[in-house]
């Protein structure tokens, strides 16, 4: 009945990181950081997470002299949330 929610996106934080890259063709670190307020090493972490798992993919660049991340997610990504999603709504069938 219930499917198994998918721990590494269960998290508060990588959830809404996943959330913001999903409608977008890519964000920067500092974009990410204010749409979550999340603290920077802990958003560090979490995209390292979500990196190594192969969701998202993670470029470092710069602007003129000033160093920028760029995340994007990934193909894979992109089918690990969709799975959160409707494995999410089997929870909540006949409730709405």
């Amino acid at each position: 009945m219930f499917k198994e929610l998918n721990p590494l996106l269960h998290s508060e934080l990588r959830l809404a990181v996943m959330s913001l890259l999903i409608s977008v063709e890519e964000a920067d670190f500092v974009y990410i950081r204010q749409q979550t307020k999340a603290t920077a090493g802990n958003l560090s972490v979490q995209l390292d997470k979500l990196s190594k798992a192969g969701y998202v993919e993670i470029t470092k660049t710069f602007k003129g002299k000033m160093p920028c991340t760029l995340c994007r997610i990934t193909p894979q990504g992109v089918d690990a949330f969709e799975e959160y999603i409707k494995a999410l709504k089997s929870y909540l069938v006949g409730k709405l």
